[in-house]
């Protein structure tokens, strides 16, 4: 309703929004009058229009005021070309169907007056009234998501029903989101890395904060996804990742995931903040892990068996971090990427900034990173004025390489002419055959990429140390591990080697400090 309710109900609102008082701070069990900010002007003046407003005292009820005789059982938005998927989901000032037991026309339905806040005495409210589709009410204007309950008259209340999404803009049925094709032989993964992704650093310098038209943005644009900024460091948890956020994006047809900068000086908090962002309903969380990480193999072991403990072992986890692993030999990739790591791997792989093109930038991406054995969702750049046919070509070379889903940095970034680019139709690339090398280590190498084989190897060799150094030893117990596996015993890493290798389980390590160049 618009404005205030009719004036032969205003005595039962408010008896009913004096009963909900007394249930929530108490006052009529020991016969006090309220506070006196809860006074109205009393007798039979009307409330605040959509509010329910109590009297200036408040009395004992004889009788429990929490009625079980009637109580809501469904609500479902309609009609459905102004709803989204979620029958829970509505517009303000859209309609709500309600059934249950006990319920009449003319009864008071209360929605909370903050997102997810409990209902009280400045609770807006609306009537449900009759018509061909049952009872319905009209969500009034300053109603927000969580739960809703009837009042009464004589001070009770029914039990709470929800929760209850809230949205301020024009619902409708989403259309179903494009997804880029993939070649048959790469199995997907069914999660929100599929298909085509957007990150978003601030909110609310994406379309100016406004969902409805980031949410018409994405689907013009082929986006499926939308990664959200949600924390950064250990301390500093971002208010814009929001349970509302996430409802409002998944009731358009967008999964939602949350990333976190992280530093490696308080690996603990900073896995608590991941958490914090699952918990509000993230699809995914990705781990942007850069230089700070850099010789922090203890601190990345303790984030990460400190977020699988409160996150479980499946959850779906990204790393997206340096694309070229060999110009980084001191970050933990085993770590991250490892035994209870993330899952999928999104390297940065922005071209312009390394100065390469987008074909290089694949080649040596998917040579260095294919040895952790991640899925590789490549993540490209609209920042910086990459052209056109690039963006394209990055679409493409994706398809090529087997990858099932793709993103780019980021919303905030990218300017209206690219945003056409990234919905163009795809054609076949036949000018580029992928790569299929892997990194090839031999004696004298250090870092990352060789603790990883070595890792491997010492399950085949118990013997073989992890150091993340490449010396005779490791080369002997290489060539040795070679000759069992019918490959010639070079005492190198070749594609043949890798494979071998990475069937089998790498040894645990419990890294403390700065790890194998610590």
């Amino acid at each position: 309703m618009a404005n205030g309710a009719p004036q032969r109900s205003m005595f039962s609102i408010a008896a009913a929004a004096s009963a909900l008082l007394c249930w929530l701070v108490g006052y009529c069990l020991i016969g006090l009058p309220a506070p006196a900010d809860a006074a109205s002007a009393g007798g039979a003046s009307a409330p605040a229009a959509g509010r329910a407003t109590p009297p200036k005292t408040v009395s004992k009820q004889s009788e429990s005021p929490h009625v079980l005789t009637v109580r809501i059982t469904s609500v479902s938005c309609m009609p459905t070309a102004h709803c989204g998927t979620n029958a829970h989901e509505v517009s303000t000032h859209g309609n709500l169907a309600l059934a249950g037991k006990g319920l009449t026309p003319g009864m008071v339905v209360a929605f909370p007056a903050t997102p997810g806040g409990r209902i009280g005495r400045t609770s807006p409210y609306a009537h449900l009234r009759t018509t061909k589709q049952g009872l319905i009410l009209t969500v009034p204007a300053k109603a927000h998501s969580g739960h809703i309950m009837v009042l009464l008259g004589g001070g009770r209340h029914t039990s709470s029903y929800g929760p209850i999404t809230v949205v301020r803009y024009a619902l409708h049925p989403p259309t179903p989101p494009k997804v880029i094709a993939a070649p048959t032989a790469t199995t997907a993964s069914g999660t929100a890395f599929e298909g085509q992704g957007m990150w978003i650093w601030y909110v609310s310098a994406s379309d100016g904060g406004n969902l409805a038209s980031i949410v018409a943005q994405a689907h013009a644009a082929d986006v499926t996804t939308v990664f959200v900024k949600s924390s950064d460091g250990s301390s500093n948890y971002w208010s814009q990742f929001s349970p509302q956020l996430v409802a409002e994006l998944h009731a358009n047809g967008l999964k939602v995931c949350a990333w976190q900068f992280v530093y490696g000086t308080n690996p603990t908090g900073e896995a608590n903040l991941g958490a914090e962002a699952v918990a509000n309903g993230a699809d995914c969380l990705v781990i942007d892990a850069e230089g700070e990480y850099e010789g922090r193999y203890g601190a990345a072991q303790t984030y990460i068996t400190d977020l699988r403990a409160k996150i479980g072992p499946s959850y779906p986890l990204g790393l997206a971090s340096f694309p070229y692993v060999y110009d980084h030999t001191s970050f933990p990739y085993s770590v991250f990427l490892g035994p209870g790591g993330a899952q999928y791997n999104a390297p940065q792989m922005y071209w312009k900034d390394i100065g390469n093109s987008v074909d290089t930038a694949y080649a040596n991406t998917y040579i260095s990173n294919r040895v952790y054995d991640r899925p590789i969702y490549p993540l490209g750049q609209t920042y910086s004025h990459p052209s056109n046919a690039e963006l394209v070509r990055f679409r493409e070379e994706a398809v090529d390489y087997g990858a099932t889903g793709i993103s780019w940095w980021d919303w905030q970034e990218t300017p209206a002419s690219e945003w056409t680019a990234l919905a163009e139709p795809l054609a076949p690339l036949s000018s580029v055959v992928p790569n299929p090398g892997y990194t090839e280590l031999t004696q004298g190498n250090r870092g990352d990429p060789v603790l990883w084989m070595q890792e491997h190897l010492a399950s085949a060799i118990p013997a073989q140390a992890t150091t993340g150094i490449f010396d005779a030893t490791t080369a002997a117990n290489l060539a040795e591990f070679q000759s069992a596996h019918g490959i010639a015993p070079t005492g190198k890493t070749e594609a043949a080697t890798w494979q071998a290798l990475l069937a089998l389980p790498p040894v645990a390590v419990n890294w403390t400090g700065g790890g194998p160049q610590g």
